[in-house]
């Protein structure tokens, strides 16, 4: 298993999201690309959101940053062109301990965030209402969708697509519940200084 695989974590901390999921394609929005009709969808749309005064450019640099507590680890994924890459080489030395028992929890904090400061992202929630939504990763190489999407198998999507089950969750609630512990905005203050 991959150092970078979340899925033992979710196993662990989040058994209601450890599952396979099948959804007729037909019936499915799909989230691949920014610049396609759902790319509203993805969390590295251009959806800023402002937190006690610091500007994130996206759900995505948001929900990496939230990985770390170390100050260089933290200014580099700001400052980064792609916040996820540049999160992947610092995660080895500089991930939060507790990381694991917190990733649904972050992605849902950055997903209600994003959520509440975009209301194009609100209308658009409500314009799916009735598909299913999921993260189509069927042209990444790997064989098999990681935690957060599916790939198309005939008629079908296929994988746990977690991103699409917290987007439906969201719309289906207009609020998504979370659980942070006490210091994990703390990041925040580090980019302040």
């Amino acid at each position: 298993m991959s150092f970078y695989s979340i899925a033992p974590f979710i196993q662990e901390y989040y058994p209601q999201y450890y599952s396979i999921e099948t959804y007729p394609a037909a019936q499915c929005i799909t989230i691949h690309k920014v610049a396609e009709e759902w790319g509203l969808f993805c969390n590295f749309a251009h959806t800023p959101i402002v937190l006690y005064g610091v500007t994130f450019k996206s759900a995505e640099q948001l929900f990496q940053l939230m990985k770390f507590k170390d100050k260089e680890a933290v200014r580099a994924v700001f400052q980064a062109r792609n916040p996820k890459m540049t999160a992947k080489k610092w995660e080895r030395t500089h991930r939060r301990p507790d990381w694991g028992c917190m990733i649904v929890d972050a992605m849902k904090f950055c997903i209600q965030q994003k959520y509440e400061q975009h209301e194009a992202f609100q209308v658009m929630l409500d314009k799916s209402e009735g598909k299913y939504i999921v993260e189509d990763q069927t042209s990444f190489p790997k064989k098999a969708p990681d935690t957060w999407g599916t790939k198309l198998c005939e008629d079908h999507y296929t994988g746990p697509n977690l991103l699409g089950r917290l987007l439906m969750e969201l719309r289906e609630y207009k609020r998504l519940d979370y659980h942070l512990p006490a210091n994990a905005l703390d990041f925040i203050q580090l980019l302040k200084k």
